[in-house]
């Protein structure tokens, strides 16, 4: 389901930089930005989610120590 939300959020976004009245250079900024916003996104999440598995697997005893 998270998945079908962000496609769903990408074609939106998309479809309404390609339907903006604007010039072609406008677009490509607009097109550029939101690239790096979603590039950035997953890159984030990714870092999230494997800080947290570092985390997890932490030896226990380990954790007594320090």
């Amino acid at each position: 389901m998270a998945w079908a939300g962000f496609i769903i959020a990408i074609l939106a976004q998309y479809i309404g930089i390609f339907t903006l009245e604007e010039p072609l250079y406008v677009k490509g900024y607009y097109s550029i930005a939101g690239a790096f916003l979603i590039v950035a996104c997953l890159v984030l999440q990714k870092t999230i989610r494997d800080n947290e598995e570092d985390h997890a697997h932490v030896n226990p005893a380990e954790e007594f120590e320090g």
